[in-house]
């Protein structure tokens, strides 16, 4: 029997070839990142933590379940919108946690917020991309070729939206109307998730199938340069599955990703050409700081290297097989989620336990934001929580 895409849970392996199937799942299920189905793959139980580190829940709200899909938080200024799966759409104070405005988008949504502070853009059903501005008025739609899993971004008037074919179009911010499409070769396998985009200068950094990263000028759809982060190894074509982790993170003059059941490196943004790379297998994306790049495997170990060679800083394996999320590094921590909606806090100097939070008990998938001093995430069941280190 075959699974509708709907119902295939955010990670499973896909078939794109024309994204009109899905293999079926009892085939491919132990591939899951999201999940642990191995035996004795059983998640570590959690210690009682001293906790050197004070933290507590600033705000939460409510915004609705992310469903088979992911939601991240966004930034814009001093705000934070969020949407989820049913369609709600909501600003809120990143401060206070105080809402701005709530709507309805007319329709379900697999993907967002994407904003520049002027514009905001989510994935809704069926391929449909839709903007509103800052006060939740709804400005236009288009209609994209398939579905949308990752966030469309905005930057220099473009808004550029990637599809589950692999399609990537830029499209005019202020119309709606497409401007540019390119698309890619795909290999017949790739994980079902979320691989992100990134904008910087007149460039937008694509995370691509087979392990790839892209970079396009914003207003033509050129390409700048491309890269392979993760390199295809083994017999079959499961074994040979590298797709992008999460999000690629700009820092300086350098953009860090990792990939999955491949690496995770920096490479300089300017020109694509490779400063260093570490074997590492990973779902989910990095946190890049001053000093080191975090990256969670898919066993749960939390590895951070040094950002200017690479180097093992430090490895902290006392998360096994506890589904983290993208880290995000801030101050002397970098906190991480996991499948039980617990946020825990490490020392980025040493890997030690600082500090651990709870959420609503439901697995964090979505990339974290910093908004001052609070970190924000947001649960699948659709809890966004402002965590307040002090």
């Amino acid at each position: 029997m075959r699974i509708s895409s709907k119902l295939v849970g955010v990670g499973v392996l896909a078939l794109v070839t024309g994204c009109s199937s899905v293999p079926q799942l009892s085939s491919l299920s132990k591939l899951n990142p999201f999940s642990s189905k191995e035996k004795g793959d059983q998640p570590a139980p959690l210690v009682e933590l001293k906790g050197s580190m004070a933290v507590r829940t600033a705000w939460k709200l409510d915004i609705g379940k992310a469903g088979a899909f992911t939601f991240s938080p966004a930034l814009a200024g001093n705000t934070v919108v969020v949407a989820s799966n049913g369609g709600d759409i909501a600003r809120v104070e990143a401060a206070t946690g105080k809402l701005m405005w709530r709507i309805k988008a007319g329709t379900e949504l697999s993907s967002g917020v994407g904003t520049d502070g002027n514009l905001i853009v989510v994935g809704g059903d069926k391929g449909k991309l839709l903007a509103f501005d800052m006060d939740g008025k709804k400005l236009w739609d288009a209609q994209l070729s398939s579905e949308l899993l990752s966030s469309p971004v905005v930057s220099q008037g473009i808004v550029v939206a990637r599809s589950l074919d692999n399609r990537i179009v830029g499209l005019d911010a202020k119309t709606g109307q497409a401007k540019w499409t390119t698309q890619r070769t795909s290999p017949p396998l790739t994980l079902r998730t979320a691989p992100g985009m990134v904008t910087t200068g007149t460039d937008v950094i694509v995370a691509q199938p087979a392990g790839k990263l892209s970079a396009l000028i914003l207003a033509t759809g050129a390409p700048r340069w491309d890269l392979e982060v993760g390199v295809s190894r083994g017999a079959t074509e499961l074994e040979r599955v590298t797709d992008i982790g999460g999000a690629p993170v700009l820092f300086e003059t350098d953009v860090c990703a990792v990939s999955y059941q491949g690496r995770v490196g920096c490479f300089e943004v300017a020109s694509g050409s490779q400063r260093w790379t570490r074997d590492l297998s990973a779902s989910v994306g990095v946190a890049v700081d001053q000093l080191y790049v975090f990256a969670p495997d898919d066993k749960g170990a939390l590895f951070a290297y040094n950002r200017d060679t690479g180097a093992n800083a430090w490895k902290n394996d006392k998360l096994a097989f506890r589904r983290l999320s993208t880290p995000v590094s801030y101050g002397r921590a970098v906190a991480v989620g996991d499948y039980q909606g617990y946020v825990h806090f490490l020392s980025r100097e040493d890997g030690s336990f600082l500090a651990r939070a709870a959420t609503d008990g439901s697995q964090i998938i979505g990339t974290p934001v910093v908004a001052g001093s609070h970190l924000i995430f947001q649960t699948q069941n659709g809890t966004v929580t402002a965590i307040a280190v002090e």
